[in-house]
């Protein structure tokens, strides 16, 4: 996300993770922190534990400063994830 949209580290204001319930290992923001994102608000949270649902998915929401219009920011999707969003300016990786 950051590569793709040419994000200044410092420019992230805060950053919510929620992961599948399936996915307990770690919190994604003690990543972030060793990424260096060390004053940015970090929350997590677990996604609603829905039958049938994608599995071992983690949804991560980026609030940035910046001066760029929203439609020319990218999504980024990885492994299938692109399945939960189909629209155009997605980067699917």
């Amino acid at each position: 996300m950051i590569q793709v949209n040419k994000v200044d580290v410092d420019d992230i204001a805060a950053v919510w993770f929620t992961t599948t319930p399936d996915l307990t290992a770690e919190f994604p923001a003690v990543a972030a922190r060793e990424l260096g994102w060390s004053n940015a608000a970090l929350l997590c949270g677990h996604e609603m534990n829905v039958p049938g649902s994608l599995p071992g998915c983690l949804r991560i929401l980026m609030l940035v400063n910046t001066e760029r219009e929203s439609e020319e920011l990218l999504h980024v999707y990885l492994k299938g994830t692109e399945a939960l969003r189909t629209e155009t300016g997605s980067n699917k990786t």
